[in-house]
């Protein structure tokens, strides 16, 4: 017996184990890790595993940023990764007994590494303890099935649907039928998201072909819901190759097909576990305020803080280049920083529901976008907005996209700079994530910017 219960636990339910995929999420959500012998477990639980710190300077391409600080200025060093707890399970999808566990990166003096993003989330809910206050946090997923197929030059194309065997290009909102031709590799999904402890609780299929929409149970617990939703894209993913299918969370990988989302659910717990964004509480709000239909002031405030950082935080709702070809009218991705009650077209929603279950609906973050961080940026809002009491603007009511008013930054590099500016920023994640983010996306734009590409070489070579 070691001195690890859950490590215990976990081999004596699963004594075929022989290999364990060790793992943590990059600042682009992408998995980094070893695969370690069953023997170096009880080592990795005690001493933890040496990861460089510089896998979180990487681009989507896993080259290092080296302006960051974190490559060859330091010497590439190493620093410990321990285990979350309850990450140690199976996977289904691979034979020969592999297990994985998700890890969080740490100084070697123990303390939290600053561009873990798990860590900057750690610090924003500090701040909810100090009131005595509990986030609750569901997450929702959109993605696409895709063919391992490509078109010419690597562009997607639906899979050919189970049953019928064609090919699917129309847009169809919740369709049961698209549902029954997805049933088996959905059906896969749900079966090792409940062998591995994930708390999906439904599937919708959504507008685009071979796009569908699962929810994640709501928790109490931020950091495990954001653990949870890194280890639900893994099956997903893993699944649809099982299926001999690819899965994808790029936002928009269809030019006129609905792009993919990460929608943020939230409420927020007092002491006694009453859920503050239901009480009323009129009498905090200056007698001249408007209510705008929201008799807790709570849930206002929230929504006014939610609406002064969404600006900010564009660089981190959509990380990437892919992220902001979602950004269309009448696409159901807000352009403004806006809210409304029962709206999909806006930012900032709050969704129909009874009293008890009031909560609100964060719907800026492309599905590329890393969970960690995009809670963190929600809860900061709230948290600010409340800590101030913060007003809102008037709800939208009707269609979002004809109203007037600022847009939020529309173009990866204007996000990445204003960002890099944001004192919001630096107060809630911290200055040195701030700086250190900034650097590290706007080496990739750059990298990205340098490269030809066949569509300008189509439209200007013949005649410039």
């Amino acid at each position: 017996m070691s001195a690890f219960p859950e490590l215990d636990h976990f081999l004596e339910q699963h004594p075929d184990t022989r290999h364990v995929d060790v793992f943590l999420n990059d600042l682009n959500g992408v998995e980094r890790g070893k695969r370690i012998e069953r023997e170096s477990l009880e080592r990795l639980y005690s001493e933890g595993m040496l990861l460089p710190g510089s896998m979180f300077a990487l681009d989507v391409q896993g080259g290092t940023i080296q302006e960051s600080g974190l490559g060859f200025d330091e010497g590439d060093a190493d620093r410990p990764c321990k285990p979350l707890p309850d990450s140690l399970v199976p996977v289904p999808w691979q034979s020969g007994g592999v297990a994985q566990v998700q890890v969080a990166m740490y100084e070697p003096d123990g303390r939290a590494f600053f561009a873990d993003p798990r860590h900057v989330l750690t610090k924003v809910l500090d701040r909810f303890h100090r009131l005595n206050l509990t986030p609750v946090v569901a997450l929702e997923y959109e993605f696409y099935f895709i063919d391992r197929e490509r078109l010419e030059g690597g562009m997607p194309q639906p899979p050919p649907l189970p049953i019928t065997g064609r090919r699917e290009f129309r847009t169809q909102i919740n369709s049961m039928t698209d549902l029954n031709e997805f049933s088996k590799v959905l059906s896969r999904i749900d079966e090792v998201a409940r062998i591995q402890g994930l708390p999906s609780t439904s599937a919708l299929a959504e507008y685009g072909p071979g796009q569908f929409e699962v929810n994640l149970e709501h928790r109490p617990d931020a950091l495990r819901a954001c653990d949870e939703a890194m280890r639900f894209k893994r099956v997903v993913r893993s699944v649809a190759r099982e299926q001999g299918w690819d899965a994808t969370f790029l936002p928009k990988p269809y030019r006129d097909m609905a792009g993919s989302g990460l929608h943020v659910h939230v409420s927020v717990l007092d002491a006694a576990g009453q859920n503050i964004f239901a009480c009323p509480n009129p009498a905090d709000a200056p007698d001249d305020a408007p209510h705008h239909g929201i008799e807790s002031s709570a849930l206002r405030h929230a929504i006014g803080g939610m609406l002064r950082s969404l600006a900010d935080g564009m660089a981190i709702c959509a990380p990437g280049p892919n992220s902001y070809r979602r950004f269309r009218p009448e696409a159901y991705v807000p352009i403004i920083p806006c809210w409304s009650i029962n709206n999909r077209g806006t930012a900032v929603r709050i969704p129909l529901s009874d009293v008890h279950n009031r909560r609100i609906e964060h719907r800026l973050a492309g599905a590329d976008a890393n969970p960690y961080l995009v809670v963190a940026w929600v809860l900061a809002g709230i948290h600010h907005g409340i800590a101030e009491a913060l007003e809102p603007s008037a709800p939208i009511r009707g269609n979002a996209y004809r109203e007037s008013g600022e847009r939020l930054p529309l173009h990866w590099a204007s996000a990445i700079e204003r960002f890099e500016r944001s004192e919001f920023a630096a107060s809630y994640l911290g200055r040195p994530f701030r700086d250190h983010y900034a650097k590290v996306k706007q080496g990739e734009l750059d990298e990205f910017n340098s490269h030809l590409t066949s569509l300008e070489m189509q439209w200007y070579l013949g005649a410039i």
